[in-house]
């Protein structure tokens, strides 16, 4: 009896504890539950009050799920401390703890803290599953610890995961990506069994954020013809990848598939990724129309838009589409204010810009983002006196290296050389070291004012400071600003010590020697150029197209066509057909200049302008003026080369009613405001026929008489015309703007001697020996 009495106890206590166990493991379902809509919905508060009555009930060290998702939701809800706090404080951890915290802090890119748990787990005898591998690899790319990453390959391949594991495959590939380890980032993926689109998109993404936009594009290629599916990832990483190498007709076949796909009126980054190309591209008419069909827009969108315009010079195309997305009701970011600061300083909106002064002061921007007191430097820089900048920058809450190199950069795009300088010594005088973009302003200064002393002493600081020779924009800079000097020998020398050069150094050079008439050393530039595997840009073509015309080189220019030919460079560049019209002219070989002018893709003013340009060059008036009505037939409209050239071939041809008229209709009907060049011309074409006082009208109503070409011109027509007393006036106002003037002095010589006044002549020479010595 006492025997059945105890059994029937031991029944009950097993049933009742099997009531308990089922009814914690009930409980701790509905915990896990709460716990996962918490971390679902980041509400911490709730999170942490369902902790407090786990805790209460007991229920931690029963039900590892709990303890899981409890680390899970503190880990999702941000709070990194209390989720390492919540594992520590229970005596026995599991994989899947461990790898919710290792995700954690790899997320978060705290990868040593991500490396500590990995290790501590395996010191509790914990063998890392799938999930914790992949955790880790992530916190390696996130830190770039690729030593750490190799070490962890290696654990991966002494399992059997890889071979059934797309998730941890793709973290693979993705850690050595994020690593800079391109090839073997592509190597592992070969060696996969199989793969997805996640596994692509590693390698694209990277390929394309380090600018290798052909290697992204092969990766595209490869993973269509394994027939996956691009993501819009995919899509937006190789959008990006065209823009960056300029390739418009792919990135033209990409915006088809995306078209078809319907994938513009899905997600917006999309959208913005095209527009990005097509500015990149610089064809910004393509960029709008994308910008106009998307279904929506947001504030990248524009801006994105109002940067390729800002960019271009566009600058009503960027005010407008400014004021088109405040109707749309984005508001504007610290980036669009950027550009549009930038499209003031270009168009000279100072209105614009002052009210964009204000709405940044009012959203208190500068405080948050010194970008904008840059542009704010910049703007009143390019838009009002020297003062006025110079004050706003003092106004600004934090004066940098960059908002003080603006402010330089703005001041010689300006013509504010001296203002440039005397900004670079307050600035040392701040205590603020210059960077490359500031010496690169000051070497401008330097070129533009023709100071090679003050160029000597920035070149001398750049070298104590060892930040020349391997900075391709100083180098630049440097071989530029010798060149302006006319110190051709300095700037090959400085070229010949740069450590990297680009096409833009050889350009520089080249232009220089093409410039200063030293045309056969710009040729020998451009096989050098050759012979160092670079290949030459339209800049280039077009220098050396000027050389070969100089120096009537027609067989080197007829080569030089052929290559551009061949690359398909004619098709948008009109610069590039109107210096070979230029160069075939300069040679005397009107008939295939003409024939490539009929033949080019675009027949803008500029091939036009060259033709004429050779015509009257070469003493050919009348082909000169019928060159220009043809031009007028065909619907073009001259610009102020145009009728540069006429003016001269209408001088040269002594054809003076018809240089009267286009000078006057160049104002009149064409709103061409004239130049010095065209002011020159025609005081060269009175003066030849004598007419003198037409030639002092002119001189009356020009801007400012201080031009030394104008009164250089005058000398020459006195000593034609034995005009003695206008040609003492005109020899007077050219020493004044230059005593050393050697034609001056010469010419009036010429012109005292022929009306036989010796001893005028003599005062002149004396004149000279004591100026020009």
């Amino acid at each position: 009896m006492a025997r059945v009495e105890i059994k029937h106890k031991v029944k009950l206590l097993k049933e009742k504890h099997d009531d308990e166990e089922e009814k914690k493991f009930k409980e701790g379902t509905a915990f896990v539950a709460l716990l996962k809509a918490c971390a679902k919905r980041k509400d911490l508060s709730k999170g942490t009050k369902v902790h407090a009555e786990v805790r209460k009930r007991g229920l931690l060290e029963s039900n590892p799920y709990i303890f899981s998702s409890l680390v899970s939701m503190y880990a999702k809800c941000g709070d990194l401390e209390k989720a390492q706090e919540s594992h520590d404080e229970v005596p026995f951890r599991n994989v899947a703890s461990w790898s919710v915290l290792i995700s954690m802090y790899a997320r978060c890119g705290q990868g040593k803290r991500a490396f500590d748990c990995f290790n501590r787990m395996k010191c509790e005898s914990l063998t890392p599953n799938v999930v914790t591998f992949i955790g880790v690899l992530s916190a390696c790319g996130n830190v770039k610890a690729i030593g750490k990453g190799k070490q962890i390959h290696d654990e991966i391949t002494r399992t059997d995961f890889l071979g059934s594991n797309l998730m941890l495959g793709n973290a693979l590939v993705d850690m050595y990506a994020k690593c800079g380890e391109l090839m073997t980032a592509r190597q592992v993926l070969n060696g996969l069994p199989f793969r997805d689109e996640v596994t692509w998109n590693a390698l694209i993404s990277k390929y394309t954020q380090l600018g290798h936009g052909e290697e992204a594009l092969s990766c595209f290629y490869r993973m269509k013809r394994e027939g996956l599916s691009p993501t819009i990832i995919t899509f937006t990483c190789i959008l990006k990848a065209c823009g960056s190498i300029g390739l418009l007709e792919k990135g033209k076949e990409i915006h088809d598939e995306i078209r078809k796909k319907g994938l513009l009126r899905k997600d917006i980054m999309v959208g913005n990724a095209l527009i990005d190309m097509y500015v990149k591209c610089g064809v910004l008419f393509k960029a709008q129309e994308v910008v106009d069909e998307l279904p929506y827009r947001d504030v990248v969108s524009w801006n994105t838009i109002i940067s390729g315009y800002a960019q271009q010079g566009k600058a009503e195309e960027a005010l407008s589409c400014f004021n088109k997305m405040q109707y749309e009701g984005i508001y504007p970011d610290f980036v669009t204010y950027t550009c549009v600061l930038k499209a003031c300083s270009s168009k000279k909106e100072l209105d614009k810009g002052k009210q964009m002064h204000e709405e940044i002061l009012r959203k208190g921007l500068l405080l948050k983002h010194n970008v904008l007191g840059h542009a704010l430097a910049n703007m009143y820089a390019r838009c009002t006196s020297p003062t006025k900048a110079h004050v706003m920058l003092h106004e600004l809450p934090v004066r940098d290296v960059v908002s003080w190199s603006a402010l330089l950069s703005g001041y010689v795009q300006q013509g504010y050389n001296e203002e440039a300088l005397a900004s670079f010594k307050e600035m040392q005088m701040e205590g603020i070291l210059p960077n490359a973009i500031t010496f690169a302003s000051l070497l401008k200064a330097c070129g533009s004012t023709g100071d090679i002393e003050t160029g000597k002493r920035v070149h001398e600081y750049i070298l104590s400071k060892g930040c020349f020779r391997d900075n391709v924009v100083l180098g630049n800079a440097l071989i530029h600003m010798y060149i302006k000097c006319n110190a051709l020998d300095k700037a090959l020398e400085v070229f010949d010590e740069i450590l990297v050069r680009d096409i833009v150094s050889w350009n520089i050079l080249i232009s220089g020697y093409a410039q200063k008439g030293q045309d056969m050393e710009a040729l020998k530039c451009f096989e050098l150029l050759r012979r160092e595997s670079f290949l030459a840009d339209e800049v280039t073509l077009t220098c050396i197209l000027k050389a070969c015309g100089n120096i009537g080189a027609l067989d080197k220019g007829e080569q030089i066509h052929e290559q551009i030919l061949r690359r398909g460079l004619l098709e948008n560049n009109v610069i590039l057909g109107g210096a070979l019209i230029d160069m075939y002219a300069k040679c005397g070989a009107f008939m295939k200049a003409q024939q490539l002018l009929n033949e080019l893709p675009m027949q803008g003013v500029i091939p036009w302008s060259a033709l004429i340009q050779g015509y009257t060059t070469r003493g050919n008036g009348d082909e000169a003026l019928h060159c220009f009505d043809r031009m007028l037939q065909d619907g073009i409209t001259p610009n102020s080369v145009s009728f540069l050239s006429l003016l001269s071939s209408c001088s040269h041809s002594g054809l003076v009613d018809e240089g009267q008229m286009f000078f006057a209709n160049m104002r009149k009907n064409y709103g061409i405001t004239p130049t010095i060049g065209h002011y020159i011309c025609m005081v060269d074409l009175f003066g030849r026929v004598g007419h003198f006082d037409k030639v002092m009208d002119l001189i009356k109503e020009m801007p400012s008489p201080d031009y030394l070409p104008i009164w250089g011109a005058l000398l020459g027509a006195c000593r034609k015309w034995g005009n003695v007393r206008l040609g003492r006036l005109a020899f007077d106002r050219a020493i004044q703007l230059d005593s050393r003037n050697v034609a001056a002095y010469v010419s009036m010589v010429n012109i005292y001697a022929a009306a036989g006044m010796k001893e005028d002549v003599e005062t002149i020479e004396t004149m000279r020996m004591h100026n020009c010595k």
